[in-house]
């Protein structure tokens, strides 16, 4: 895997798992809204080794640019060999609640966003009969919580279209990779209180590095949530209504 297109390419998770692909010596296309830090990015990758680094400005939340921007990564890199879709927010649950725009907003970046990406990557790498479709979904989408319903909506849905995806490609040898963090200590959970159960995203990164490397289907990282989701999940509903989680 030596060409790759990262969508979200400043988040912590897509970061750690790019020094990992430059280290490798790869060919990166890099995709971000803000440009200092997307440079930033760039810069560091370069230093570790990775072959090509070019870069694009965009909020992957403008969904007809999506084909313009993946275009120009196939022509810049010649070709393109997997793609990770790692953007993301992780929006206020109570105030989401309240509002309709905001509920619409966070479906829009977390699922539709992604679901538009990997409907791209589909239909370049289907024809070619290889390639891998790389996405961070969560935890947070098997089993709808209060405490945070609307991403979790927006990752259960993106979950099931995932499956279908995958098992569509599966006979053109396209692998789909759904990647489901736990609780992970970057920026965008800074408000959350720390626990022993936050991850560090380096640990994240080398999941899915290697998840990607083997196409693995669904991995949880780190892998014991996988039975925290399980149990989760096996809760009977009448029971699961009074709890607060």
């Amino acid at each position: 895997m030596t060409k790759l297109l990262i969508a979200g390419a400043t988040a912590a998770l897509a970061h750690e798992a790019a020094k990992l692909f430059a280290r490798d010596g790869a060919e990166l296309f890099l995709v971000a809204r803000t440009a200092d830090k997307l440079e930033t990015v760039k810069g560091d990758l370069t230093v570790r080794g990775a072959k090509k680094v070019e870069t694009y400005l965009l909020d992957l939340g403008q969904l007809d640019r999506h084909q313009a921007m993946f275009d120009e990564a196939v022509k810049s890199l010649d070709g393109l060999d997997a793609i990770l879709i790692a953007h993301g927010t992780l929006g206020d649950q109570t105030a989401s609640q309240q509002s309709v725009s905001l509920t619409l907003q966070e479906l829009n970046t977390n699922f539709m966003s992604a679901v538009s990406l990997a409907t791209i990557a589909a239909n370049y790498f289907e024809p070619r009969k290889r390639g891998t479709i790389a996405v961070i979904g969560s935890v947070a989408g098997d089993r709808g919580r209060q405490s945070n319903y609307i991403y979790g909506t927006a990752k259960g849905g993106l979950d099931i279209f995932l499956q279908g995806l995958r098992n569509r490609l599966a006979k053109s040898n396209v692998a789909v990779v759904t990647i489901k963090p736990g609780l992970i200590d970057t920026p965008m959970t800074a408000h959350l209180k720390k626990g022993p159960l936050m991850a560090k995203p380096q640990v994240v990164g080398v999941d899915i590095h290697k998840a990607m490397q083997k196409g693995q289907s669904v991995v949880y990282t780190p892998g014991f949530w996988r039975y925290i989701m399980l149990i989760i999940r096996s809760i009977p509903e009448p029971v699961f209504k009074r709890l607060k989680l």
